[in-house]
């Protein structure tokens, strides 16, 4: 009779710390996964590739502020580059009257008014001539955002 109590007693105790470590091990991963989303907590970082659908494809460059560079392949059917990369949930920012004030880009935020650094838009590498949302989607040309300091 003994042996069959402790035997019990044994098997209650193991699942007792199975249920501990599970739970332990659930919510381990709950915070991990709360760390790929952005400071705004509204936006997944993404870690570049081919995103979208589409019969336009552009390259699309994403520079944070340490210099780290992710790449994407937009497809897309939309004709303004601004409409693509806001489809995709890639940029966000206000509209004002000069169009779109860009403020996070992939997840990342860059708040002149909070610290100083604010995204630059480029064509080609050049400083864009027009914002993002008036830029016509053009074969051939590579698009990208910059956190740059104002």
């Amino acid at each position: 009779m003994q042996k069959r109590d402790r035997k019990k007693v044994s098997f209650g105790i193991l699942s007792m710390v199975l249920i501990v470590a599970m739970t332990l091990f659930a919510w381990g991963c709950g915070k991990e996964a709360k760390g790929e989303v952005s400071a705004t907590e509204s936006f997944v970082t993404l870690e570049g590739g081919v995103l979208g659908e589409g019969s336009r494809v552009f390259p699309f460059t994403v520079v944070d502020q340490d210099g780290n560079e992710t790449e994407f392949e937009i497809h897309t059917d939309q004709e303004m580059v601004g409409a693509a990369l806001q489809e995709l949930g890639l940029i966000a920012g206000d509209e004002g009257e000069f169009g779109l004030y860009v403020k996070t880009v992939n997840g990342i935020t860059a708040d002149y008014d909070a610290d100083g650094v604010y995204w630059a838009f480029y064509v080609n590498g050049d400083y864009a001539a027009l914002g993002v949302d008036s830029t016509a989607i053009a074969e051939g040309e590579r698009y990208s955002f910059k956190v740059e300091k104002g």
